[in-house]
């Protein structure tokens, strides 16, 4: 059973920079896609960002140009860098992960509080 742990969230002002981190319990190679999704509170989780093991990427486009999606497979973790930070970008950021035979797997949750 896979786990995966985010990190790096926090409280940061518009225009500023986050970097998420998620760790996975073991290799990321037993994924064939990662990705990030985001909850604000009273809206629905959606896809912010997701790569392939074969390195094909999405965004949405609320944070294309902004956000970067990236894994170290060395490491077994996979990151979020989040640039340009907007109030609307503030949620809790879940880290997903779906295995080759189609199990999906959800971290824990970081908070990202975009707020002056």
């Amino acid at each position: 059973q896979a786990q995966l742990v985010e990190s790096g969230g926090g409280l940061v002002q518009p225009g500023g920079s986050l970097r998420l981190s998620c760790a996975a319990s073991g290799s990321i190679f037993s994924f064939n896609a990662m990705g990030w999704y985001r909850q604000a509170p009273g809206k629905e989780r959606e896809l912010v960002a997701s790569i392939t093991s074969g390195g094909s990427i999405y965004y949405a486009d609320s944070v294309k140009g902004r956000f970067t999606i990236s894994r170290d497979n060395a490491k077994n973790t996979m990151y979020l860098q989040m640039n340009s930070l907007k109030p609307e970008d503030a949620a809790v950021y879940y880290c997903h992960a779906r295995s080759w035979t189609l199990l999906k797997y959800w971290g824990p949750g970081t908070q990202v509080t975009v707020s002056s």
